[in-house]
């Protein structure tokens, strides 16, 4: 048993799903007034789900924990940058270095963050 299902809480499902619909390039299979649906190609399912209505009560806020994306190489961390800060997504973290590889982070309207990443390559052990 693996997970293979994200849900995020967010304050307006469908201003969300237009927010990742833009961010993903596709659309998603499913929406109601409180909750839609990505299928991703990779086979993660991608939920956005009312924070006014979900069951139990959600305590926990967007920042509390990153959506990673793993890209090709540097380059394309730099390319998404540039591509996001034109969408005008807010900036938590300019690209840079740190031990796991190249970076950066953003925030989606509820303060979720948005990682981008090309992993160092190096022997772990």
């Amino acid at each position: 048993m693996y997970p293979n299902f994200v849900l995020l809480y967010v304050d307006s499902p469908a201003a969300s799903a237009t927010f990742y619909g833009d961010l993903l390039g596709q659309e998603p299979i499913e929406t109601s007034p409180t909750f839609a649906l990505f299928a991703l190609p990779n086979g993660l399912m991608f939920g956005l789900w009312s924070r006014h209505t979900v069951e139990p009560k959600a305590t926990a806020s967007g920042g509390g924990g990153e959506l990673a994306f793993a890209v090709e190489d540097r380059e394309a961390v730099g390319s998404v940058y540039r591509t996001w800060q034109n969408k005008g997504l807010e900036i938590l973290q300019r690209p840079c270095d740190m031990d796991f590889g190249h970076t950066f982070v953003a925030l989606d309207p509820d303060g979720h963050r948005l990682r981008v990443f090309f992993p160092v390559e190096e022997d772990r052990q």
